[in-house]
């Protein structure tokens, strides 16, 4: 088995309250190869924390300590600002959860796309120009030329996110971070943004750490699973493997989930103490 591209060990989130510091990712651990990893568990629980930390997005006065985080054998924890800008989006990309407020409203969807490549690399604008259409093609936009001179409050919510997905992975980087990528998508429009991220990870060997409560997202998508409560992983498991799943955390939010066949009259209530301190 190959070297995994990402190796985390026993990384911390902080941030000071009146109370005292206080841990929103603690102690946790995991590695990504080229596969498919998601990270579930409910609002709160870090998953979101765990991916901007990869990217050292998380700004003071939080903090991030790890006993490990390295990236294709580089230490992330000891790349400073200027240097971590050369990696982000060039080998690891991160799409956000709504376009709305990812997109500069005052570029075009050309000029926006056209940056992410040209900050990574120097290439003709006749180069660019040609690979931004062939980015928007792979994310099945028609008409791309029209697309590309469009701003950002003139696409919808599913358009906008395939931009964003173009941006992110055109400087064909070797990680892809994405997070909640279809929570402001109407169901219809989900699975195709999901079957485009799929394609796309695995015609190009990529790596994709995907971030969701949605359990069955998650396992109809992914390679492996991690599950994460209050901040800490309380299970891994093979995507496959979901259902049987034996931690009590695990087990509440399956049972949680509703069903087209539901029968229940109402859908059970978390027991925490089921779980407390484990």
């Amino acid at each position: 088995m190959s070297a995994p591209l990402l190796t985390v060990e026993g990384l911390h989130v902080t941030f000071p309250t009146p109370r005292g510091p206080i841990d929103v990712v603690r102690d946790i651990s995991f590695s990504l190869s080229r596969e498919r990893l998601g990270i579930v568990g409910e609002s709160g629980s870090g998953k979101s924390m765990t991916g901007r930390s990869i990217l050292k997005l998380i700004r003071a006065p939080g903090k991030v300590t790890a006993k490990k985080l390295e990236f294709d054998g580089i230490d992330l924890l000891k790349q400073s600002e200027r240097q971590m800008r050369a990696i982000r989006g060039a080998r690891i990309s991160m799409v956000m959860q709504d376009p709305k407020f990812s997109l500069n409203p005052v570029m075009t969807v050309k000029e926006q796309i056209a940056e992410a490549l040209r900050t990574h690399q120097k290439l003709a604008a006749r180069d660019i120009h040609a690979r931004v259409l062939s980015m928007l093609e792979a994310v099945r936009i028609d008409d791309p030329e029209r697309v590309a001179r469009l701003y950002p409050h003139e696409l919808s919510g599913g358009m906008g996110q395939r931009v964003m997905i173009a941006m992110m992975l055109i400087p064909e980087p070797d990680i892809l971070i994405a997070d909640e990528p279809t929570s402001a998508l109407d169901v219809s429009v989900q699975a195709q943004v999901l079957d485009i991220i799929d394609e796309l990870v695995r015609r190009k060997g990529m790596g994709l750490i995907f971030i969701s409560h949605d359990l069955n997202l998650v396992s109809s998508y992914c390679d492996r699973i991690v599950v994460m409560n209050s901040g800490r992983i309380v299970e891994e498991c093979k995507a496959g493997e979901l259902m049987n799943a034996t931690h009590p955390y695990t087990r509440a939010l399956i049972s949680a989930v509703p069903r087209l066949d539901e029968t229940r009259e109402e859908l059970p209530v978390l027991d925490r103490s089921a779980w407390a301190g484990t």
